[in-house]
């Protein structure tokens, strides 16, 4: 690298330079540092040595950073990110103090998907969002993310949380949900304060006879064409969802259903929240 022209090596390389050689001369100086995406053109690991130095360089100082990465948010302390969107604006300590400090440990931390998608469907597994996303295509001939929208995968206590941003936010966010065979207890109560939302939507069936989403599947497909699907020959629909609600094979079950070429029936809750 050393014996390389400047203007040979690659962008983030040379991004990088030269925010280092900006750090290294407003050192003494400056009291407030604009870095504006410092992932721009890097890999994983060499963002991550950037934002150490960052850290280092700019101890006792105020730091303004614009950026899309996650990971740079996560290194740099959510407790200053002012999360901004169509005019409405906040910062996580907006939230109430158990919100706050769960995306404070959470790893993965999807806010920033939250904010810069068009819109946003959460759902509770893996499974779900590859149904949702064979729903999108057999509805509209294209995946959800050509269209904006960004399906993510909460788990189920977890969705109030990032409702909260999505209500102070004004953000249109459709939730899809299992009733787990008590629509009253898990829908109505759980997201009373979301059920008539101008932004949010709450998707679930009131059949409380399917309570997730296999036996939502079955209900509304004939079982020979799941079987041919599964590469199966189970006799009853209720052998079909034993076998497809097993914990080792919902995954399989549901790359399969997206994968296939085979037109399905989606049940009317997933339709809701693509629409």
């Amino acid at each position: 690298m050393d014996n390389i022209p400047f203007d040979l090596i690659g962008k983030g390389e040379q991004n990088s330079i030269k925010l280092k050689l900006s750090l290294e001369s407003s050192e003494d100086d400056a009291q407030i540092i604009l870095i504006e995406e410092p992932e721009n053109h890097l890999s994983f690991s060499n963002m991550a040595k950037l934002v150490d130095q960052i850290t280092q360089k700019c101890a006792g100082k105020q730091i303004v950073v614009t950026t899309h990465s996650n990971f740079v948010l996560n290194k740099l302390g959510l407790d200053k990110v002012i999360l901004i969107h169509n005019g409405n604006h906040m910062t996580l300590k907006d939230l109430k103090e158990d919100t706050y400090k769960y995306f404070k440990k959470l790893p993965g931390y999807d806010t920033l998907r939250l904010l810069l998608s068009d819109k946003v469907i959460l759902v509770e597994g893996p499974s779900d969002e590859l149904i949702v996303q064979k729903a999108y295509i057999q509805k509209y001939n294209k995946l959800p993310i050509e269209d904006g929208i960004d399906v993510i995968t909460v788990r189920g206590l977890s969705f109030k949380r990032f409702l909260e941003i999505a209500d102070i936010l004004q953000k249109h966010v459709a939730v899809i949900t299992d009733n787990d065979g008590n629509v009253e207890q898990n829908i109505t109560n759980k997201y009373s304060d979301y059920l008539n939302h101008q932004t949010i939507k709450i998707c679930y069936s009131d059949d409380e006879s399917s309570k997730t989403l296999e036996p939502q599947l079955v209900a509304v497909n004939e079982l020979q064409i799941l079987n041919n699907i599964l590469e199966k020959e189970f006799s009853t629909k209720e052998e079909l969802v034993k076998y497809m609600t097993t914990s080792s094979n919902k995954n399989d079950c549901a790359m399969r259903i997206f994968d296939t070429q085979v037109e399905i029936i989606i049940p009317e809750y997933i339709n809701e929240a693509i629409e």
